[in-house]
């Protein structure tokens, strides 16, 4: 089996291309790589009322890979979460949440019992080479490393390089490459048609009166936390879509700076397609069925 991974911005035209691609080989099965499209009513994953951990989803992206090759076919990896993406690409080891050290450690941050660069220089004794992959005042890298150091007892680093190292992988990348102009005019407009015409109003109505509600993460898919502004606290309809573009696009450049440092992923030129990219990278399996 190959894998094969499509990824970009929201709205570059990734769902699109590979439905292409799939449907035109009759040995493609596609997987999702987006962080909100594991919920009921999407891909029937988890429930909406249920928190869902990017720990679950290479579980889960796991079982469908191993499946696939049970099949005889060739996965194509399609989405835009970053995170999700490396969790399969690169096997990631997700170290356990330890809050009670957590708590600890910002309360002495709080109280001035320690500042960062005094907690930097604790994990230095503790694990110097975590210690070395981070500037001594990122407040949220030295935390979490000792977090995970004190509360494992095993050092932050045995857990993986993190996620600035790019390991050759046997997973082929290949990124739209679509100008940041034309990516800001699909969002504005397919929100627009997701609201006006296929009931995304409606939908997110019904979510936020299910009797278990919305969970923490499913609220901040984009769209739906403007939406829920709406619907649960009468904010004005018209504002709400306004920010949801807004935040979308926000996000758009976020997922572009993501993936452009990744080294591995070979990019389509602007008004190129990704079909012929994609088809290299499947085509030493033959002829589709």
């Amino acid at each position: 089996m190959t894998v094969v991974a499509l990824v970009g911005v929201t709205a570059s035209g990734k769902s699109a291309a590979a439905l292409t691609v799939a449907r035109g080989r009759g040995d493609i099965e596609i997987v999702s790589v987006d962080s909100m499209c594991v919920y009921r009513g999407l891909l029937d994953v988890a429930d909406p009322d249920e928190e869902f951990t990017v720990t679950q989803f290479q579980s889960a992206a796991r079982a469908a890979t191993d499946a696939i090759a049970a099949r005889g076919h060739h996965a194509l990896l399609v989405g835009g979460t970053g995170l999700y993406l490396r969790a399969v690409v690169d096997d990631l080891r997700f170290p356990g949440r330890y809050p009670e050290v957590k708590q600890a450690l910002e309360a002495e941050l709080a109280d001035g019992g320690a500042g960062v660069t005094e907690l930097h220089g604790r994990l230095a004794v503790l694990d110097p080479l975590a210690a070395s992959r981070m500037e001594p005042t990122n407040q949220r890298r030295v935390l979490r490393a000792l977090e995970v150091t004190l509360g494992s007892g095993q050092p932050f680093s045995t857990f993986g390089p993190g996620l600035e190292a790019y390991p050759a992988s046997p997973v082929a990348m290949i990124g739209l490459g679509v100008p940041i102009e034309e990516v800001d005019r699909r969002i504005a407009e397919r929100f627009a048609r997701w609201v006006e015409v296929d009931g995304l109003l409606d939908e997110v109505r019904s979510l936020a009166a299910r009797p278990g509600g919305i969970a923490r993460t499913a609220r901040q898919a984009l769209g739906y936390r403007e939406l829920l502004a709406h619907v649960e606290g009468g904010a004005p309809l018209e504002g709400c879509i306004e920010e949801a573009v807004r935040r979308t696009r926000s996000y758009a450049r976020r997922q572009a700076s993501w993936f452009r440092r990744d080294p591995r992923v070979t990019w389509t030129t602007p008004g190129a397609g990704p079909v012929d990219l994609l088809e290299q990278a499947l085509g030493a399996h033959g002829t589709p069925p």
